[in-house]
């Protein structure tokens, strides 16, 4: 899940080498906290939002095969 968020928000930012993402494991959640750099906070959010609720429906998508679940933070 952390290579997905990571190979997504490369896409999108300008500074690629600032991309960053923990993991926090938990028994059934694991929490990926995403940090860019200021200038691509709001590539990564989109306007109203979009890409960021693009982002998470992807990676819910592709934790719920693996029968887990995972929230993506995007921190600033």
């Amino acid at each position: 899940m952390k290579d997905l968020v990571i190979y997504i928000a490369k896409a999108l930012v300008d500074n690629p080498d600032a991309v960053e993402v923990t993991e926090v494991v938990g028994n059934q959640t694991s929490v990926l906290e995403l940090m860019v750099a200021k200038e691509d906070l709001g590539k990564v959010i989109g306007k109203q939002g979009r890409s960021a609720r693009a982002i998470r429906t992807i990676l819910s998508a592709a934790s719920a095969k693996m029968n887990k679940r995972t929230v993506l933070e995007i921190i600033e």
